[in-house]
């Protein structure tokens, strides 16, 4: 038996293997997997992320456009709202119809945001979405890490998610707790 047994092992443990195949061969059961957060169709290679609404909470979505965009076009975008398709899927913004046109500088990773004189557009109950929205929107690029607001040069307090007042650098952590 000790004999035979050096040579029947490598036979066994050759039959244990997975066959190898001269090239690579479809899934026998292909399933569509969707990976990260919706994405709008539309043509183009790059994408923009933006920070919506769907039911209360800030929810991520994506755009595919023809060519990149830098943070300021982003941020526009994300004033602009969502579009016609984002609609029906229940998607709405907390920043359409306010007033601010908002000015972004970047320093380093941080970036300013400019929204003019602050007390000309009031208190909204959904404030708290809508600088969630911005500080989503803009930390989704690898290049800014922190979002500040000043009003007529000067710092604003916003809402956070807890609904505390800042007036320092805000993060994704700030308002994690409204993102789905």
């Amino acid at each position: 038996m000790r004999r035979v047994l050096p040579l029947l092992l490598p036979l066994l443990l050759a039959g244990c293997g997975i066959p190898l195949d001269d090239a690579p061969r479809e899934p026998d059961n292909p399933r569509p997997y969707r990976f990260g957060t919706a994405t709008a169709p539309g043509g183009g290679s790059a994408v923009e992320r933006l920070c919506l609404v769907k039911d209360d909470r800030i929810a991520r979505i994506q755009r595919r456009l023809p060519t990149a965009r830098n943070a300021a076009e982003q941020l526009a975008d994300l004033f602009g709202g969502p579009n016609a398709e984002e609609q029906a899927d229940g998607y709405t913004s907390a920043l359409t119809g306010t007033l601010i046109t908002p000015r972004l500088t970047l320093d380093g990773a941080a970036a300013v945001v400019e929204i003019g004189d602050w007390t000309a557009h009031g208190n909204r109950s959904d404030e708290v979405l809508a600088f969630g929205q911005i500080v989503c929107t803009l930390t989704s690029r690898p290049e800014i890490g922190t979002v500040e607001f000043t009003s007529a040069g000067e710092p604003l307090s916003v809402p956070r998610a807890d609904l505390s007042l800042s007036d320092r650098p805000l993060t994704l952590v700030d308002y994690d707790e409204l993102i789905t």
